[in-house]
């Protein structure tokens, strides 16, 4: 029997010109508001000026954190945590992508614990109270402005971590998709490949870790980014390839298409790792190693499954045999990924070589014995999946 909750509370104001009423959603939740940002995009492009116009209308005051990096580090959210007790703030608004909405959310636990953050985010500390989180995005991607997980790197000890709790899943979040227009064909293509890969890591499941109207909802949302993801890329301003790329995002991680997920999710996993050591693009690494998995894994009990993945989302021959169905839905990724995304294909394209293969195996599985996904992994099996990827 299906058993699960639904509990996604984030507020959404989605379409163009809607931060005029920025200040009075945020009015909600306090007075005096941290922005945060990255490299200063949102300055140049005139987000920035929209968004503190509306802040400064409604009678509230705000403070910056500026330079948050593409794998946000514990470094930037200690040191906004330390703007957020100092200066008496009362909620967070992300200005940005993914990495900067998820660097806000640990801040926003933070700043309610006197320790290092990075304690919060390995476990060693429980997150309690919470600073309320608005966002308004800048790149279809991660899906963090309607979900409550957040992705944290220490460069000092080469971890790449989850930091998850109810109060940071954003309160509202303004979804522009003309604000993505100038998003560049590189982080367009990475960030499709981030959006199908949550849903991928939700699709490939057990059976009873699914039921027949979440997977063909999570296939509608697949066949979605596979037919916007290129019109976005050679038509940058489209409205309507943007508009359902910047909505998938969203719903593709936000807690309704994996209501009844329990497996963990192994491309992540193993891809965090990569990310961690090398500070690669997220979506890129996905990309290299999703379909290296899927071969992995392939056998007569997977093939069903992903004879229904090659069938259902890419329109592969229904009447071929599952195994032969399965490969051609894997070669129709790989041609997605490398060929209409124009993402590099290998590790090797990128500089990454041999070297850290056994430890980023063995840090995958999070100091289990093994790495507990649609197939049980050990870290000699994931070693053998990255050196596919070289």
């Amino acid at each position: 029997m299906y058993k699960f909750n639904i509990n996604i509370p984030t507020k959404v104001i989605f379409g163009p010109d809607r931060l005029g009423s920025l200040g009075k959603e945020l009015s909600k939740y306090g007075k005096k508001v941290l922005i945060v940002y990255g490299g200063g995009s949102v300055k140049r492009n005139g987000i920035f000026d929209k968004a503190t116009a509306s802040i400064t209308a409604a009678g509230l005051e705000y403070t910056e954190l500026s330079g948050v990096e593409p794998n946000p580090k514990v470094s930037s959210v200690n040191a906004g945590a330390k703007i957020c007790k100092e200066e008496g703030v009362d909620l967070i608004l992300a200005m940005g992508g993914g990495s900067v909405i998820d660097c806000s959310k640990a801040i926003s636990a933070a700043t309610f614990y006197d320790g290092d953050a990075w304690d919060l985010v390995t476990g060693e500390a429980k997150i309690g109270k919470t600073l309320p989180i608005a966002a308004i995005l800048t790149i279809a991607a991660t899906g963090s402005e309607m979900d409550m997980i957040g992705v944290i790197s220490n460069a000092e000890t080469e971890q790449k971590l989850c930091i998850a709790a109810p109060g940071l899943r954003p309160v509202v979040s303004f979804l522009d998709p003309t604000l993505t227009y100038s998003v560049s064909p590189f982080q367009t293509a990475a960030g499709s490949a981030d959006i199908l890969s949550h849903i991928m890591e939700d699709y490939f499941v057990a059976d009873d870790e699914s039921m027949y109207m979440l997977d063909r909802f999570k296939e509608g949302m697949m066949k979605t980014v596979i037919k916007y993801a290129p019109i976005a890329l050679a038509e940058p301003d489209n409205y309507e390839a943007r508009a359902n790329l910047m909505l998938t995002s969203s719903w593709a991680i936000n807690g309704f298409s994996g209501a009844l997920t329990k497996c963990e999710w192994t491309n992540h996993m193993i891809e965090h790792e990569l990310s961690a050591i090398y500070d690669i693009t997220h979506g890129l690494g996905l990309a290299i190693v999703t379909p290296r998995w899927m071969r992995y894994i392939l056998d007569a009990s997977t093939a069903p499954k992903i004879r229904d993945f090659a069938v259902n989302v890419f329109g592969v021959d229904a009447s071929l045999p599952a195994m032969d169905a399965a490969m051609k839905g894997i070669e129709c990724l790989e041609d997605f990924f490398f060929n209409k995304l124009g993402l590099k294909s290998r590790l090797s394209d990128i500089g990454i070589d041999d070297k850290n293969i056994d430890i980023m195996a063995k840090k995958a599985c999070n100091g289990k014995d093994t790495l507990n996904g649609w197939k049980v992994l050990t870290p000699e099996q994931i070693a053998d999946i990255l050196r596919n990827c070289l």
